[in-house]
């Protein structure tokens, strides 16, 4: 029994080592466990949460990968599918010296885009607190999408189950980007806690206002009663229904080396902090602190801390 869950698409990374090179150049990389509802898995569980994964996988190298590190992470597998007949997905990843690096991907038609509804209904909802959701998922493919609305019609009728929905923007996995738009906003608006960041808020509702982003959002739903905007290297900014705002600063980074996985950190940190009967405010400033752990290792979960290595980096970060 979990007392977390979350639901997605596992890849398999292959990050290039080639500093500065373009994919087609570079010819030498690393492998990885990657997607971001895993990685928010992978940092829940190191954190010691016991924890859910739900996804398919293809019965291929990449994903017996994906099984073994999923087992090593101590993420429990009950609702992980295997099939013959599909992939598991692939990604490239570039290294770079500055900036975002450039990523290719190879899903689709994959393992988990075949994702079945039915194996939902088999969920044991017991004892879980928490499920977190990802705008990547239901971009997969339209069954997923089908899926996807099912499992929060499920989660809905147990109330004590809080949700948190990161909208993830993938536009390369959408027909049309207002397609990707208004899908996203209409599954976030089913979760109690919304974690958009400016870039997105701009493309979803059409700001970078923080304030502007949460308003939007909490006049959207009934079920969404706190929205947390990432504001990158500044923290974030938190306003519930009630009214309450603050803005929560984040830590400076001397180097990053790779800013994939940051904003799933920051989920990381939301998601155990609540977990753990934390503030929104304290949730997220230890949002800020993996997040800011994962711009500085070089694997999209790598960076993720134990409780020990998190108490000793905020001790030590205090007055950023």
């Amino acid at each position: 029994m979990s007392e977390f869950l979350t639901i997605g698409e596992p890849i398999g990374l292959f990050a290039s080592q080639d500093a500065d090179q373009s994919l087609a150049d570079a010819t030498h990389f690393e492998k990885y466990l990657a997607g971001a509802e895993v990685n928010v898995s992978v940092g829940v569980s190191r954190l010691g949460h016991s924890t859910e994964y739900v996804t398919r996988l293809g019965e291929d190298p990449v994903g017996e990968f994906i099984g073994k590190q999923l087992n090593l992470n101590h993420i429990a597998t009950d609702y992980v599918e295997t099939t013959p007949d599909y992939w598991t997905a692939l990604q490239l990843k570039q290294r770079v010296t500055k900036g975002d690096p450039g990523i290719f991907y190879y899903r689709k038609n994959s393992a988990a885009a075949h994702f079945q509804k039915a194996v939902l209904d088999h969920i044991d909802f017991d004892g879980i607190k928490l499920v977190h959701l990802s705008g990547i998922f239901p971009g997969i493919s339209d069954t997923v999408l089908d899926a996807f609305k099912h499992l929060i019609s499920l989660i809905h009728q147990h109330p004590t189950i809080r949700t948190t929905f990161d909208p993830n923007l993938r536009p390369q996995l959408w027909s049309s980007k207002e397609k990707m738009v208004s899908t996203i906003n209409e599954l976030s608006s089913q979760a109690n806690i919304i974690l958009p960041g400016v870039n997105e808020g701009e493309i979803l509702m059409g700001s970078r206002d923080p304030e502007k982003i949460a308003d939007y959002y909490l006049n959207r739903g009934e079920q969404t009663d706190t929205v947390i905007v990432k504001v990158g290297s500044k923290g974030a900014y938190v306003k519930t229904k009630g009214g309450h705002s603050t803005m929560v600063s984040g830590y400076h980074v001397d180097h990053v080396v790779d800013t994939v996985g940051a904003g799933d950190g920051f989920a990381v940190g939301v998601i155990t902090g609540l977990l753990e009967g934390l503030s929104n405010e304290e949730a997220a400033k230890r949002g800020n602190a993996i997040g800011s752990l994962a711009v500085q290792a070089p694997g999209d979960n790598d960076g993720y801390p134990t409780q020990e290595a998190l108490a000793a980096y905020q001790s030590e970060s205090i007055g950023n």
